[in-house]
């Protein structure tokens, strides 16, 4: 029996030919790879032989020269001829990183739950919205969990026996005389057929949809903050937790009022007989009527506060205050007498107010 025509290579051949050969002939007749087959058995024997003759130098001169493949030493080859067992071998031989190429990647590919991604939404107040609080619906578009698979991904369909491992749920592969199993790809390891993708989602296990949310605007709330809607973001991936959804509140301007942190400002025009006598004067308030006693002599610009009538602390509760700034208004037109008043008035009260600018 020419050993050489087994295994398909020159007479010639290197060593390093004459193990391609070998682990590729191994891989197709070993009888873990066809049980039951017993021409794959022989030719692998006939392979194997070939392979320990001709790198054995001893026996392939033997051969070469016509004298037949050396009796048997009694020794039983381990079986390992051809492998590396360093995890780095030449461009020849078969290492232990090939081996264990397909595990790893398996792994390292694996599906694992992904959050889904936040999602940003602005939202436009009114000054008394903000003040006070509200509920707003939002319409939202985003990623939700499909409706035909439930966000499996994959259809159900017939129970069945894996094509791919005719339902053993495992996959072998030969590396010159060792054997390896691991998980079927096909079907994971169950033996049994994998549903098809889902055809409205693609498999991605999401859908868009454009849904409604109602969304509680916190009282005090200022330009600019957010207000966190939690899972009202892009669904999940592979059953992982939902996104939040984020409402940024952009607060209009109002007429009269005017925030400072969680105090309100307004500026109050007074008369000026009640700056000089004093008075009691009702005050616009965001949320009503504020009593404000404004002292004899008050001078315009002055500021007074009224506790606790300003927005609420969306952190704490706690609410700031009014802040009143006076502004003395003359009356735009006098009659005689008026004016006579004012003059009595200037030489009783003769005091150079501009005194501090010589």
């Amino acid at each position: 029996m020419d050993l050489y025509v087994v295994l398909g290579v020159r007479r010639g051949a290197t060593e390093s030919e004459i193990k391609r050969a070998y682990r590729r002939l191994a891989r197709q007749c070993h009888p873990d790879i066809n049980p039951g087959d017993r021409d794959a058995e022989r030719r692998f024997r006939q392979v194997l032989e070939a392979y320990e003759t001709l790198t054995d130098p001893d026996r392939r001169v033997r051969h070469d020269s016509g004298a037949g493949a050396a009796e048997s030493t009694g020794q039983r080859t381990s079986g390992f001829e051809g492998f590396d067992f360093s995890t780095r071998g030449d461009s020849d031989s078969t290492t232990f990183g090939d081996l264990f190429a397909d595990v790893l990647t398996e792994r390292a590919t694996r599906a694992t739950p992904e959050r889904g991604v936040d999602l940003h939404q602005d939202v436009q107040l009114s000054f008394e919205e903000a003040f006070a609080g509200t509920a707003r619906p939002i319409t939202v578009t985003r990623y939700c969990v499909c409706r035909a698979c439930g966000g499996g991904g994959r259809t159900r369909t017939a129970p069945g026996h894996c094509p791919v491992c005719d339902g053993t749920g495992t996959a072998r592969a030969v590396r010159g005389h060792m054997v390896f199993s691991r998980a079927c790809s096909g079907c994971g390891g169950s033996g049994h057929q994998r549903p098809a993708l889902c055809a409205p989602c693609g498999g991605s296990g999401q859908e868009t949809r454009s849904e409604p949310v109602q969304v509680s605007i916190p009282a005090g709330i200022g330009d600019g903050d957010r207000v966190r809607v939690e899972a009202a973001g892009n669904a999940g991936i592979r059953g992982g937790p939902s996104g939040d959804l984020y409402i940024t509140a952009h607060v209009a301007p109002h007429p009269l009022f005017r925030r400072d942190g969680y105090d309100v400002h307004i500026a109050l025009p007074i008369a000026v007989h009640e700056a000089g006598l004093g008075a009691r004067i009702d005050v616009p308030a965001p949320d009503g009527k504020a009593r404000l006693r404004v002292p004899p002599g008050t001078q315009s610009g002055q500021r007074f506060r009224v506790r606790e009538r300003g927005a609420v602390s969306v952190r704490d509760g706690r609410r700031g205050d009014l802040v009143v700034e006076v502004r003395l208004m003359l009356p735009r037109l006098l009659d005689e007498r008026s004016k006579e008043l004012l003059r009595e008035f200037g030489r009783i009260n003769g005091e150079n107010v501009r005194g501090h600018l010589e």
